[in-house]
């Protein structure tokens, strides 16, 4: 996962942007993954783990009625963190991420394995993304930490 990161830094650096990270089921797994970085800090300004619906609506800003409605893990959910996010930094883009990790929680409609992310670039729209990821609890937490490594470098153009 370092290169990756190491991928994300070099791109964010020549950019001139910085990075904040909104997590709930990785619990800051993307923010250790980019500070293992040396001289992340001229590229990542921040991490909010946010793992209770308090935390999400202390720090974030989303609200009491999507979480009611649309739940933690969903679309909604994500793109709020996100904004909220980016709103609360110093940065230009914002990586969210919200799931069900498993073994327990799981529901029909929302399986063990379920992640929802979202990305944000200052100045433009938000983009999710909802996968389905196979495995135990630390095996779905690391593919969601890889697929929002991943979504970076998209959304910001690598």
């Amino acid at each position: 996962m370092l290169k990756l990161a190491s991928q994300v830094g070099a791109l964010l650096q020549r950019r001139g942007w910085l990075l904040v990270t909104a997590e709930s089921c990785t619990g800051g797994w993307i923010a250790k993954c980019v500070t293992d970085v040396a001289g992340s800090s001229a590229w990542f300004d921040r991490g909010f783990v946010t793992y209770s619906n308090a935390a999400k609506t202390e720090l974030l800003g989303v609200r009491a009625e999507t979480l009611d409605r649309y739940g933690a893990v969903s679309e909604e959910t994500v793109q709020e963190m996100a904004l909220g996010a980016l709103a609360r930094s110093r940065a230009q883009v914002a990586v969210a991420v919200s799931g069900i990790a498993g073994p327990a929680g799981g529901t029909p409609d929302k399986p063990v394995g379920l992640v929802w992310l979202a990305w944000q670039v200052q100045g433009e729209p938000c983009r999710t993304c909802r996968l389905q990821f196979a495995g135990n609890r630390e095996s779905v937490r690391r593919q969601a930490v890889r697929a929002a490594l991943e979504g970076i470098l998209n959304v910001c153009g690598g």
